[in-house]
């Protein structure tokens, strides 16, 4: 059994028993490994503890049976292993910001999650550590024509916003299946939730008369030229736009350990797509970092 089926083995367990009590020990028993193997391999997998993730599982689950107004907090709070309805309560707010009678009021909207989806990416083990396989090597730099466009991570369309802004330069371009293709998150500003977005594809593989007609076409495009850097390179398997939060605890984690050190740079993140044919579901995710990290 490789790690992917161990995981989605537990996942599976636990959502047929978040009435149940669950813990490290219960689980890996269930899976016939032992607790520190077991322990390890989740948290790097999932990108957080199990018990983080058994809590956010009775959550979710709660959160359904609050919206079909059947039981009192209290009943659910006790189905689901919180033993008070005030330890569900505070656990409650603390995960979505508001309390349960909010849900049960429809003043916000509240929305029950599937199982997360299993993120498959290669592993290393560094001093003992299990973290994402990378590499650092030279980006060398390429020029590109895309749509520039802004979006607010805080909004909830910025996932549709992007992918339609793919589509379009796609659609618009007719270029091979093996084209590659390049996404350019940019100019986060601190405690902000906006960045700066560049859709875009080598300008060598356009000829003046593209160009000219994809101006006319989008008030939007513009050619851009991504610099020579140094960068911490991953490769993911699955939509950045929902695994992002995994993500985000791989890189922390690897750079903690790594000691990886990040440039004063505009650019955040590149994602560099081998082929349009795949585009949004397997690709390289390069980091700029500083070259003295080497």
């Amino acid at each position: 059994m490789d790690y992917y089926d161990l995981v989605e083995d537990s996942l599976s367990y636990i959502e047929e028993n978040l009435d149940k009590p669950l813990d490290l020990e219960s689980v890996s028993n269930k899976l016939n490994v032992s607790r520190f193997y077991f322990h390890r391999i989740f948290s790097a997998v999932m990108g957080t503890s199990l018990n983080h993730y058994i809590l956010s599982r009775r959550l979710n689950a709660s959160l359904q049976m609050i919206l079909k107004e059947n039981d009192s907090l209290t009943d659910i709070a006790y189905a689901l292993g919180f033993g008070t309805q005030a330890s569900f309560t505070r656990a409650f707010k603390r995960y979505y910001g508001y309390p349960p009678s909010h849900a049960r009021l429809k003043s916000i909207s509240f929305q029950p999650m599937d199982i997360p989806q299993i993120i498959r990416r290669p592993f290393k083990n560094l001093n003992g550590t299990l973290i994402t396989e990378f590499n650092i090597a030279a980006f060398e730099g390429i020029s590109l024509l895309g749509l520039a466009f802004e979006i607010d991570l805080s909004s909830d369309d910025y996932k549709t916003k992007i992918r339609s802004y793919v589509k379009e330069l796609i659609h618009a371009t007719s270029m091979p299946i093996t084209t590659k293709s390049y996404l350019v998150y940019s100019n986060c500003q601190p405690n902000s939730s906006k960045f700066r977005v560049l859709f875009g594809i080598p300008i060598d593989l356009f000829n003046p008369d593209q160009i000219q007609q994809l101006k006319r076409r989008f008030s939007n495009i513009h050619p851009a030229k991504l610099p020579r850097m140094y960068c911490a390179r991953f490769v993911y398997a699955g939509d950045l736009l929902e695994i992002g939060d995994v993500f985000k605890t791989d890189f922390a984690k690897t750079a903690r350990i790594s000691r990886l050190e990040i440039p004063e740079t505009d650019i955040e993140l590149i994602q560099e797509f081998e082929t349009i044919a795949h585009i949004m579901n397997h690709y390289h995710i390069l980091v700029p970092i500083k070259e003295d990290t080497l």
